[in-house]
């Protein structure tokens, strides 16, 4: 049976669910900002292992002074944990400072040492 190549990309079958899950970028890295200067990696393991399992913890520094530049990266071992602590923590006082939380962009993630 012929079928018209035009005809077969204008009505594509609908994805399975595993090709939906295929395109989706799941990410598991939290982004935080407007850090205290004060805040160590320690605190912040702490204060965000109560949401789950974290893989790694990334707190920025200025590569000439070694001073805190206020913002860090969190990788949970899955997307519900970085979610979790999304929801609870963004807006939250940390060290006398409003914080920010957010799922991380990979792309901004990849660039930052």
């Amino acid at each position: 049976m012929w079928i018209n190549p035009l005809i077969k990309r204008l009505a594509p079958f609908p994805p399975t669910a595993s090709q939906i899950l295929q395109k989706r970028n799941f990410n598991s890295e939290i982004f935080i900002s407007r850090l205290s200067f004060y805040t160590t990696e320690q605190d912040l393991k702490r204060l965000f292992s109560r949401f789950g399992s974290i893989k790694q913890v990334r707190l920025i520094r200025d590569g000439k002074t070694q001073r805190v530049k206020g913002f860090a990266f969190i990788d949970y071992s899955s997307e519900d944990e970085a979610r979790k602590a999304v929801k609870v923590m963004d807006g939250r006082i940390l060290d006398g400072r409003l914080i920010f939380v957010e799922i991380a962009d990979p792309r901004s993630a990849e660039n930052i040492p």
